[in-house]
């Protein structure tokens, strides 16, 4: 199965950007749903962006970093990005790569859009915005 390695966080002021890495090994992250989440203090694990494994499908993105993040992957490196611009002290947390096959229907993946749904996770990278 799939592991996950995160990189890049670090400490930046308002306004500042930050790209995270998620490096994979042991399968090919085209074949999976990933996606990056993110878990403040005494907060829930809430997912931030994601990408399906089915052609033509465009990420998702929260409200809440709309405009702001932008994830892509590379997969000749098996690595999954999220760049992430104007930073805000909210978005301070540790930012954790996940990855799961889904579920088949008929031609497409069905991915899981919860924390519950994911199978695999990296160690995750603190990300920590100060104003």
């Amino acid at each position: 199965h799939v592991q996950l390695v995160e990189s890049g966080g670090g400490s930046v002021q308002t306004g500042g950007s930050l790209t995270l890495s998620c490096v994979a090994s042991g399968d090919t992250i085209s074949r999976y749903c990933m996606g990056w989440f993110r878990q403040a203090p005494g907060k829930e694990r809430e997912r931030v962006a994601g990408v399906s494994p089915n052609r033509g499908t465009p990420p998702y993105y929260a409200d809440s970093v709309k405009g702001r993040f932008t994830l892509s992957q590379d997969n000749d490196k098996n690595t999954l990005y999220l760049q992430m611009n104007d930073l805000r002290p909210e978005d301070t947390a540790m930012y954790y790569c996940a990855a799961d096959r889904g579920n088949y229907f008929v031609d497409k993946v069905i991915c899981p859009r919860d924390t519950g749904g994911f199978g695999h996770w990296g160690q995750g990278t603190q990300v920590t915005v100060s104003s």
